[in-house]
């Protein structure tokens, strides 16, 4: 079976998420001419509930199989993966059958309490196919974690978002007819099917190229089974814990902030509007970088459990900086391009320039953000993933109290909800970072963090510079562009001579790492 290094799996994922990306954004601008800000505030209004409903499907079994399975990988006990794989089908498969059935009795019945644009439950009853596909899902990506092969992993995001393209334009403009509600809802449908073709490709690696075969194992073969069964549950419940915290605040937060904008003076079309250009718009911008530190999080898992297991603290140490420094680096060109280039690129992706206030108010604290996955990939490493699941609720519980007291403010309106939003980023991530010291004695290299802030400073300034000086007489789109380049090349020259970018990290790179080798 396929194998790679920490870094080599890194940045196959990030390869790959950030192909995911630009599809993601293509989709969302389809999305945006296709059904309008109303469609796309239907379409983000439900996007949390879905969110919600794969956190309850996976129960946090991707974190807990990628951990047990390189624990038991490290010291050759294949029959322990085994036991490892059937137990997770058996438990997603009971919970995605209950899910299932549950959405389809409540959402008719609650929608209409529970959301201020009740339009919402049609995009709401198409979250229900995506259910028993994810629960499948989940069990081959923990297991490819785990053997740390990511590019199963990382190609079916790819093809997920291939084939969402390929449908929500069709879907949506087939029901946009009806009304933007059963448009979202299509654009919903696309997704399911997406995340079908991602689970048949999986399949087709794991029946083709590994070399674990599931069957229905004997009675002797059966002895461990409880343990591995409590391991898993020991490791899943508190990682299922952190990401319900995190679903079911983004899931109250549509209504929170829908409900706060009427009660400062906006009609309901307007908060869905604005709620839109929030979360379908600046959001959608300010994560885009994210598949940087979700790789960084997938790699550390097993990389960080395998030393863990061989009590190799030196090792831990040693690719959590690796971590932090890929996360500052690439963190802070987002700061910089989300910032400089706020409303050419919101008027470019999603003819909404007015949308560009967001990404002034929020880009500066999305540095931050950067450094959370990896922490938090770390604490879950070190079976610590209870203590981070406390630091998930206290961030929500704050943010969930912050996000209706200042949007129903009027001068504050749905800049409150960015405010809020920022204040849950901050918190966590210092209250994870509080944690890792405790555990593991862990000490920041301080000169990186020198270096970055004087790199972000540096291309900062030339940005300000060549947006109101250079290329005047050029329209937008060939405008931004180059200068988009232009800025992103001198940020990777100033990284390399400051020394953040490494011929160890470069090495690894795909295509790019053989001329090193």
């Amino acid at each position: 079976m396929t194998r790679q290094s920490f870094l080599k799996g890194s940045f196959i994922l990030m390869t790959a998420g950030l192909v995911t990306r630009i599809l993601g954004m293509i989709n969302g601008m389809v999305l945006a001419r296709v059904i309008g800000d109303e469609g796309v505030g239907l379409f983000m209004m439900a996007f949390p509930a879905m969110l919600l409903v794969v956190t309850l499907t996976e129960l946090g079994l991707p974190v807990a199989i990628s951990k047990l399975v390189a624990e038991a990988q490290a010291f050759g006990n294949y029959r322990k993966i085994k036991l490892v794989l059937g137990w997770s089908l058996a438990i997603v498969g009971v919970i995605s059958v209950v899910l299932t059935a549950m959405m389809l009795l409540l959402i008719p019945i609650t929608a209409k309490f529970l959301f201020a644009d009740t339009r919402v439950v049609y995009p709401l009853l198409a979250i229900t196919p995506v259910i028993p596909i994810v629960a499948v899902s989940s069990v081959l990506r923990g297991y490819f974690q785990g053997i740390r092969n990511m590019k199963p992993y990382a190609y079916s995001g790819i093809v997920e978002q291939v084939v969402r393209i390929s449908l929500v334009a069709t879907l949506a403009n087939l029901l946009m007819p009806y009304g933007v509600a059963y448009a979202a809802g299509g654009a919903m449908v696309a997704g399911s099917a997406g995340e079908c073709a991602s689970l048949m490709y999986m399949l087709y690696v794991f029946k083709h190229g590994e070399g674990i075969k599931l069957k229905r194992p004997k009675q002797k073969a059966l002895k461990g089974t409880r343990e591995v069964l409590r391991d898993l549950l020991r490791i899943g419940l508190p990682t299922m814990g952190s990401r319900l915290i995190s679903s079911l605040g983004n899931f109250l937060e549509p209504m929170i902030v829908s409900h706060a904008l009427v009660i400062a003076g906006y009609s309901i079309a307007q908060s869905t509007q604005l709620y839109g250009q929030l979360t379908g718009y600046a959001m959608t911008l300010l994560l885009l970088p994210s598949f940087i530190t979700h790789a960084l999080h997938v790699s550390l898992v097993p990389a960080v459990s395998e030393a863990y297991a061989r009590q190799s603290f030196r090792m831990i140490h040693y690719r959590l900086n690796q971590a932090l420094r890929i996360a500052m680096v690439t963190g802070g060109l987002s700061v910089v391009v989300t910032y400089c280039f706020a409303e050419p690129l919101m008027t470019i992706i999603y003819s909404s320039p007015e949308s560009a206030q967001f990404l002034y108010l929020m880009s500066p604290f999305f540095m931050i953000f950067y450094f959370q996955a990896p922490m938090h990939a770390v604490l879950q490493a070190l079976d610590l993933a209870k203590a981070a699941m406390y630091n998930t609720l206290t961030g929500a519980v704050v943010k969930t109290i912050m996000l209706f007291l200042l949007t129903c403010r009027p001068e504050f309106g749905i800049k409150g909800t960015a405010l809020a939003i920022c204040t849950n980023v901050v918190l966590v991530t210092v209250l994870h970072a509080a944690v890792m010291f405790k555990k593991i004695g862990f000490s920041l290299i301080i000169r990186d963090y020198i270096r970055t802030f004087l790199l972000i400073a540096c291309t900062a300034y030339a940005a300000n510079i060549l947006t109101h000086h250079a290329l005047l007489g050029w329209s937008l789109l060939p405008r931004t562009v180059a200068l988009l380049a232009l800025i992103s090349i001198l940020y990777l020259v100033l990284a390399s001579f400051l020394g953040l970018v490494q011929k160890e990290q470069v090495s690894q790179l795909p295509l790019i790492g053989k001329w090193f080798s």
